[in-house]
């Protein structure tokens, strides 16, 4: 299939001389697909987990592992009293070890257990590989492997979850730790029934889960995994995740995963590094195996047993969890042998040759293809800045196959205008940067995630308002500071959502201005909990100005479902103006307006109207409504009837500074 003319290269012409590198990229994805299934397909062959690791057996229990580099090995816990000697692993071919433990109830739930390696006289613990519950020793402070096999199996009720499609991808995303007021750490059940119908009443139709694969370290933010089919007991038991997900279903949300297969954390006793007492089991060996930015260890994605384990876990997730889909971090790290670091990527020759890792790439298409194998409706998004080509792209047509990518560019360009004078931003490069994407590839578009709310950066609103929010969102104070702040806040998002995007993501929190950043526990803090939690009751409170936020976000969010915003891909520019700084556009079936002058209204700005032919108009949406906190100045009521002369097509209308509007052609 390397010889054919992929259809990439007519959806981007401009990647014609790098015809061969596509070639090339997919003649190695079709050799180690083969090598891998023949011609079978590629679910039923990611089912590690159903093989290895620790199994109920007809006469008691078997555990096996693949530990090429291990010398011996014994299976040591609460069930044989820490025993090292009792229950010896052999070697069978390929180097997997197992051990059968007779009588089914020799091995108990709750117990602890590790596997025992020796490798050249070195003995040393390990936790099971496919262990999917791990815990923190109270006494210790070490993690141990929990087993996790109740009696009562939990009862899904989340009939037909694999059969229902979204109209509208619109993220919440969200950290279960953090979800709570209390200083402390939520739990799954928390998040499942206080934070779920928020989510829910606010409009959004998907909930993106971050640091649930398991990670010693909470302040890590869930980005350096130890124990990949293990979900996080900072939150709860397994069940309480399942509880977590079947409570979404239930309400209509789908749950997106966000998973980590770029990296691994660098710890023996809780990871997976060095499990057999070797350094290259998993990851590349010397230098190549180590990330230079974030100290964690590089995944060998040419090793087929690599790809095994990777794929079965995503699988995993799907089949145990439920999970509608998956988030992949570190998209661009894969992508390059230099990892993305330095690197502007200004020409397409810096995305093909010697730069790329084929094998990562490789393995990013066999993961997209399981997926969408495993559940055709499953939505996958690749976390990558570099704007590789075909990210978005099927395989078949020449591809990688994630169905969106984060459109990185978008919170970075918002962060760099607020940095200008208001009266000096620059419209055609706002029009640039928000509309500017791959043909024919799929984008979620975002103002701020979390990245934007970690201590060290700041978000969008504290950005525009510091210190004076801690006295300034009160509803009866007014400055010139909060008022850009709030009527900014909104313009961004609206512009956002309307511009640059066919998915839509908002960090749990943002959307009402929350306040400060997020500083997890940490011996610099005194271990405190005070900024890593979210305060909804700011929200709540009727008095304060973040419920104007939530109102807009609110109206905002519905609007684009009852409209179909992020179905519509084309978009045309009707009007810049640098002078006056206001935007027109049209997309789909409605005309939009942004007047983002700081003082100056336009009070007969001609609004053209071609695109969707003569006719009367009507406002349907406002940033300047009351309830948004704005001053109420545009009139729903009134019908705009557009005229034909040397200006064209349109109708005049009156455009408040630093708001929009948007007009749709009555029928």
């Amino acid at each position: 299939m390397a010889n054919k003319k992929y259809k990439i290269l007519e959806i981007d012409p401009w990647l014609e001389p790098f015809e061969s590198d596509i070639n090339l990229r997919m003649q190695h994805y079709w050799d180690v697909r083969h090598a891998l299934v023949g011609d079978g397909d590629l679910a039923s062959f990611a089912n590690g987990y159903m093989f290895f690791g620790l199994a109920r057996v007809k006469d008691g229990w078997i555990y096996r592992e693949w530990a090429p580099g291990a010398d011996e090995m014994h299976l040591i816990g609460d069930f044989n009293n820490w025993d090292r000697r009792a229950h010896p692993m052999h070697r069978t071919e390929s180097g997997i070890w197992e051990v059968k433990i007779r009588g089914r109830n020799k091995i108990k739930h709750g117990q602890k257990i590790k596997v025992q390696v020796t490798r050249r006289g070195r003995k040393f613990d390990r936790i099971p590989l496919y262990m999917n519950h791990v815990v923190q020793d109270k006494l210790t402070h070490g993690f141990v492997g929990e087993i996790w096999a109740p009696e009562k199996t939990f009862h899904w009720t989340d009939s037909g979850w694999r059969d229902r499609k979204l109209d509208s991808l619109l993220i919440y995303e969200a950290h279960v730790g953090m979800a709570q007021e209390k200083e402390g750490i939520g739990t799954y059940r928390e998040f499942a029934d206080k934070i779920l119908p928020r989510i829910v009443d606010e409009g959004y139709t998907a909930v993106q889960l971050m640091a649930i694969q398991e990670h010693p370290y909470y302040a890590s933010f869930g980005y350096q995994v130890s124990n990949f089919y293990a979900a996080s007991s900072w939150y709860g038991n397994p069940d309480d995740l399942k509880y977590l997900v079947n409570k979404a279903h239930e309400l209509g949300l789908k749950v997106l995963l966000d998973v980590v297969h770029s990296h691994a954390i660098k710890n023996t006793a809780e990871g997976i590094n060095m499990f057999d007492g070797t350094f290259n089991q998993f990851f590349l060996t010397g230098e190549a195996g180590n990330h230079p930015a974030w100290d964690t260890k590089l995944f060998n994605y040419a090793k087929h047993e690599v790809i095994h384990f990777l794929l079965s876990n995503l699988k995993y997730w799907m089949e145990e969890y439920h999970f509608d889909g998956f988030r992949f971090d570190g998209v661009t790290s894969m992508c390059y042998h230099h990892h993305g670091l330095g690197v502007d990527f200004s020409n397409y020759k810096q995305y093909f040759d010697v730069f790329t890792n084929t094998d990562a790439i490789t393995y990013l298409q066999l993961a997209n293809a399981l997926i969408h194998e495993v559940n055709p409706n499953a939505i996958t998004i690749a976390e990558e800045m570099s704007g590789m080509p075909g990210m978005c792209i099927p395989i078949n047509d020449g591809g990688i196959g994630f169905d969106y990518r984060l459109a990185m560019g978008i919170p970075d360009y918002w962060i760099k205008a607020l940095k200008e004078k208001d009266e000096k931003r620059d419209m055609h490069k706002m029009w640039h940067e928000l509309t500017t994407r791959r043909p024919a590839e799929k984008s979620i578009g975002y103002a701020e995630s979390h990245d934007q709310a970690l201590v060290g950066d700041k978000t969008l609103i504290f950005r525009m308002a510091d210190a004076e929010m801690y006295q300034g969102m009160n509803k009866a104070y007014h400055s010139p500071v909060i008022d850009r702040a709030i009527e900014m806040h909104k313009l961004i998002r609206f512009a956002t959502l309307t511009m640059a995007c066919d998915g839509y993501l908002n960090f749990m929190g943002n959307e009402f201005g929350h306040p400060e950043w997020i500083d997890f526990p940490r011996e610099g803090n005194g271990w405190s909990f005070k900024y890593a939690r979210r305060q909804w009751s700011l929200a709540d409170d009727g008095f304060l100005k973040y419920e104007w936020l939530l109102n807009f976000d609110k109206a905002m969010v519905d609007f684009a479902k009852k409209n179909g915003i992020l179905k519509k891909n084309s978009i045309e520019n009707l009007w810049i103006d640098e002078k006056t700084k206001i935007i027109a556009f049209a997309r789909g079936n409605l005309l939009y307006a942004f007047n983002f002058h700081p003082s100056e209204s336009a009070t007969k700005f001609f609004l053209h109207a071609h695109t969707l032919g003569a006719g009367n108009y009507q406002a349907i949406f406002s940033t300047d409504e009351l309830d948004f906190g704005g001053q109420d100045r545009i009139d729903k009521k009134y019908v705009y009837s557009t005229v034909s002369d040397k200006r064209g097509t349109g109708f005049e209308i009156y455009l408040p500074c630093r708001s929009a509007v948007v007009f749709r052609k009555k029928k």
